[in-house]
């Protein structure tokens, strides 16, 4: 999460650095311009690379969280059964709990 709040800042910079190059270009028009394609295309692929990782924590945050539903529900099932064969050493099995 500390990287979404981040991301402004990151293309703050961006717009900042191209400002400055822009003004202080040493270069060419066509130089700065095939310079600047450069950067902009090695930020799409860090922004690319970012949403990856990010698509990937996310997948794995739901993995843990239907893992950890899925041994609450095997918890109660359990517990719930316990209670059942209590419920019936308790009360004896006749015809009339065993339905319970």
């Amino acid at each position: 999460m500390e990287e979404r709040n981040n991301l402004p800042y990151f293309f703050l910079g961006i717009g900042v650095g191209l400002a400055v190059g822009l003004l202080f270009a040493p270069k060419s028009g066509e130089e700065t311009r095939a310079m600047l394609k450069g950067h902009a295309d090695e930020g799409r692929d860090l922004l690319n690379r970012k949403s990856g990782e990010f698509r990937e924590t996310a997948s794995d945050f739901i993995e843990r969280g239907k893992d950890a539903v899925l041994r609450q529900r095997e918890q109660v099932a359990a517990a719930v059964e316990a209670g059942r064969q209590a419920y019936r050493e308790a009360h004896g099995s006749n015809p009339e709990t065993e339905g319970v």
